[in-house]
């Protein structure tokens, strides 16, 4: 199907919507200069107007206001023409007039459209409310001019005010009435006290209040001038008279954002207006500034009491002035930004003023971005007459799994809305040709408690091509965001945290992937994730304040995903010196052998060897010389001289030269401290760099889990009790009355036929999820769970297989390559600390480690009495009893301080199983 006429004709309602916004923008910028002869500025409007038309070749305009009349070139009555009336305090002063010298095509209204009819009315609103302040600052400045020697100057200005705007002289004087009382004067308050209920017995009475009869408008007005001439010198009455004028100036945004019915739409349109009004956020009372910030967070970005309390210390309305023209929302939309936009977004503020920056971080960049309101999901889906979707997540959690691919497939077949369409295909006009990244931005994300870390999609676009195949690939990039929110994972996720009830839309950020171009590839330097604290330490050394980050060459995708085939960088920014990897055998083994970028010919998202790309475009590679190290003989060195003369040696991505000659160390551990102090909470952290530049991709709260303290580890455990010991990588817990065990054995894992099989054993441990009793069994098998890879390496599972259990061990043994990657900070990682489900990687083949394979080996087996179905699976999957195999129930104490663990069998200690508060 030739799409081509259908996005012709879009690209020609974005440019006329563009040219009437910027027509707005202009009348705007004009209209601040209050200080300007008045028709200057109406000769100023007269040559904007007709350029915002349909045919401005033909178009002319003239404003009448009161005795004067201004037009511009060419302007002659026609019988194509438009108007609007200029009212001031309820009196026709003018008109705005469009007229066209021939007749031109049909539209809405004559030769007009209806956008047109909305913004001749829009200039004359524009208009009378400048020429109405126009006459109050005229006002107050002949005030000022006849104050030397007149006495009763605040009758004066009673007389002006009451001449220009009576509503407004009523408002001040209620303030000015106020404003007295609060500052001891007691007739003040006995004016308030006349529209007070008395005596204050009756306010105990179980009937209404009485009050008795207002005091006259005109009478509080007198009452008001009166006693401020008495108490306060003319400077500080036309100061806050002043003052308060101007909040009436801002008094637009302040109703759209403070109305139930204000569209974002309108609220959008208001902050512009506000933008070319002249107004100063400083110039307003703090009472009304900090209303309006509260608002402006909670229309825009999170009604979270978290967000709000610290967003307003750092967000204003200026912050968003650039940000309100990249929002593409549906014309009636309500929604706002979502977790992941409005997080990153307030770091970004915090970074450019927080008084704890320091030059560092003022160089940090954030990418450029578009966002996609929350509520567009519901628009899309309404739209297309798919509301049913939206119980979706009270299904059976089995029938989401089973429904889900259809679902996506159903969504992407489905039309895409034309309103939402055009501001996607702006957005393309002005992130141009660069590769995207497609990210989910939902209103419960990334908030504290619930990171919904990797629950829903985050897609790479190359972005090459015609304009129609780029719109094309991101609006269906967009459509399976949206369909995410209806996944298995986020579901479960939910449900468990009692959010299944909550409002969750689904918002998007658009974000330019960071990085440049080596070969045919797209790709940062490097990238990485990045937390406060560091609950899984390699040395006793490292403090838990010492932070942890995982770094990697290329996209970061391997940097938060679980892969089975490949190991990131480990550092403890507070301690880089103390490495995970010590001797030159872990260095090899545990360095990035591959990294993710995205082909620019094929417009695909790829994972390549690391090190052959090194080889084939060597310095190409942004700051390669930092990020590799060469093998010499028995030592790794820092290449000196061109890498051409290294052609032959072995390349290791070491991040040696990141570490020790940059400041990058430097700059993250100040990124995370001032981040975690502005915020008041430790955070976590996405970032890339281009080799030039450092980009901050994410900020939320860190994932936290449940109390995590040393447990004292007895001196004397029977070795007959003992099941298992771990003296590496452990973190502090305990893992009391555990009465099952799902065990998948190592060997006959690695000797299943096919990749069916081994899913089959990840369907299987994902029903025992389910059967087993919650927070009382302990997984323990080979290599990385849930990791994006070569299944063979690990159980392919997901979070929402897994949730109910108490602890995973991964089992790490030489023959099978099964080596658990230490996953600290991936999504998959970040689940098991948020539900508090322990983790412990054990090593049988290291001296001082005991594993009791033969136990779990050897004890009944309560697979096929389960689920009698993948009984087949018996000699690799294994369900066991504890309590009936042993008569005692499996005990688990972790110290990270002692560097011990152990599993041991015993009487139950009557502690319930360690789980997150609800």
């Amino acid at each position: 199907m030739n799409h081509q006429p259908q996005l012709d004709a879009m690209l020609r309602d974005l440019q006329e919507r563009a040219k009437e916004l910027k027509c707005l923008y202009r009348v705007d910028a004009v209209l601040k200069h209050d200080t300007q002869p008045l028709s200057g500025l109406l000769q100023q409007l007269v040559a904007i107007l007709p350029e915002a038309w349909q045919f401005p070749e033909a178009c002319a305009a003239q404003i009448t206001l009161e005795d004067q009349v201004v037009s511009s070139t060419g302007f002659a009555p026609s019988e194509w023409m438009q108007s609007a009336k200029i009212v001031v305090q309820g009196q026709a002063v003018g008109t705005v007039e469009i007229a066209y010298s021939r007749a031109l095509p049909p539209a809405d209204e004559g030769p007009f459209l209806a956008e047109e009819r909305k913004l001749v009315e829009t200039v004359a609103e524009r208009i009378a409310a400048h020429v109405a302040q126009r006459r109050l600052t005229d006002a107050l400045h002949g005030m000022a001019a006849q104050r030397a020697g007149v006495p009763g100057e605040s009758r004066l200005l009673l007389d002006l005010l009451r001449g220009t705007d009576p509503g407004l002289l009523q408002r001040i004087s209620r303030k000015l009435v106020h404003h007295l009382s609060w500052n001891g004067v007691q007739a003040a308050r006995d004016l308030l006290q006349r529209g007070l209920p008395h005596p204050a017995a009756e306010i105990d009475e179980n009937q209404p209040l009485r009050q008795p009869p207002p005091a006259g408008a005109a009478d509080v007005t007198v009452e008001a001038f009166r006693m401020a001439e008495e108490h306060m010198s003319e400077p500080e009455l036309l100061a806050l008279v002043t003052t308060w004028m101007k909040e009436e100036k801002a008094g637009f945004l302040v109703q759209a954002l403070g109305s139930h019915d204000s569209t974002l739409a309108m609220i959008l349109e208001a902050i512009e207006r506000f933008r070319h009004s002249g107004m100063a956020e400083g110039e307003l009372s703090p009472a009304t500034l900090r209303g309006l910030r509260v608002a402006l967070l909670r229309r825009i970005f999170s009604d979270q009491r978290d967000f709000v309390e610290v967003g307003r210390e750092f967000i204003g309305v200026a912050d968003t002035y650039e940000l309100v023209r990249k929002i593409i929302a549906p014309p009636r939309s309500y929604g706002r930004l979502g977790g992941k936009s409005s997080g990153l977004f307030l770091a970004k503020k915090v970074l450019e003023k927080s008084p704890l920056a320091g030059p560092l971080l003022r160089q940090i960049r954030v990418p450029n971005a578009w966002y996609i309101a929350s509520d567009a999901i519901l628009h899309f889906v309404r739209h297309n007459e798919l509301d049913g979707v939206l119980n979706w997540k009270y299904m059976d959690i089995a029938h989401i799994r089973q429904e889900y691919p259809h679902l996506v497939s159903l969504f992407k077949k489905s039309a895409f809305p034309p309103d939402l369409a055009r501001g996607l295909a702006l957005a393309l006009d002005d992130l141009g040709e660069r590769p995207l990244i497609v990210r989910s931005s939902s209103l419960l994300e990334d908030r504290s408690g619930s990171a919904f870390s990797g629950k829903y999609k985050s897609l790479f676009l190359g972005n090459q091509g015609s304009k129609e195949e780029r719109l094309r690939a991101l609006t269906d990039a967009v459509l399976e965001v949206f369909a995410s929110i209806f996944g298995p994972d986020p579901t479960e996720y939910r449900a468990e945290r009692g959010l299944l009830d909550e409002n969750e839309e689904m918002g998007v950020l658009i974000q330019e992937v960071v990085g440049k171009q080596v070969g045919k590839y797209f790709l940062p330097a490097w990238s990485g994730v990045a937390f406060s604290n560091n609950e899984f330490r390699w040395s006793a050394r490292i403090e838990r304040s010492d932070g942890l980050a995982r770094l990697v060459p290329g996209l970061g995708t391997r940097a938060v995903d679980r892969t089975a085939d490949d190991y990131p960088v480990l550092i403890a920014p507070g301690r880089p010196s103390l490495r995970a990897s010590v001797t030159l055998e872990e260095t090899l083994r545990y360095s990035p052998k591959r990294l993710d970028a995205i082909n620019l010919e094929t417009n695909a998202f790829e994972t390549l060897d690391a090190i052959e790309l090194v080889r084939a475009h060597g310095d190409q590679y942004p700051q390669v010389r930092q990020l590799v190290s060469f093998l010499s003989a028995d030592r790794i060195e820092q290449p000196i001289g061109p890498l051409s003369q290294y052609a032959d040696a072995q390349p290791v991505f070491t991040f040696e030269g990141v570490i020790r000659k940059t400041p990058f160390v430097a700059c993250l551990r100040e990124l995370l401290a001032v981040l975690q102090k502005a915020l008041r909470t430790p955070v976590d952290i996405e970032f890339a760099h281009d080799g030039t530049d450092f980009y901050l991709l994410q900020c939320r709260p860190q994932s936290y889990g449940g109390d995590a303290v040393p447990a004292a580890i007895p001196a004397n455990i029977p070795v007959e009790r003992l099941l298992f010991s771990a003296r590496r990588f452990v973190s502090s817990g305990r893992v009391a009355d555990l009465s099952h065990v799902v065990y998948v054995d190592l060997e006959n894992y690695s000797l299943l036929p096919d990749r069916e099989s081994m899913r089959a054993v990840g369907r299987a441990v994902s029903r025992l999820n389910k059967l087993l009793p919650r927070r009382r069994f302990l997984l323990i098998g080979p290599g990385r769970w849930g990791s994006r890879g070569d299944i063979k390496l690990g159980v392919p599972v997901t979070y929402s297989d897994i949730n109910n259990a108490a602890m995973l061990i991964e089992v790490a043994r030489q023959r099978g390559n099964y080596v658990p990657e230490l996953s600290f900070g991936t999504h998959f990682f970040q689940d098991l600390v948020e539900a508090s489900i322990r983790y412990l990687p054990l090593y049988p083949d290291e001296p001082q480690t005991v594993f009791r394979e033969e136990f779990f080996r050897g004890a009944p087996n309560l697979l096929p009495e389960l689920l009698p179905e993948y009984a087949r699976l018996s000699e690799t999957l294994r369900v066991i009893d504890v309590h009936a195999a042993t008569g005692a129930l499996l005990q688990v104490l972790m110290n990270a301080d002692a560097e011990q663990a152990v599993g041991f069998l015993a009487a139950a200690t009557g502690r319930a199983p360690e789980e997150k508060e609800a």
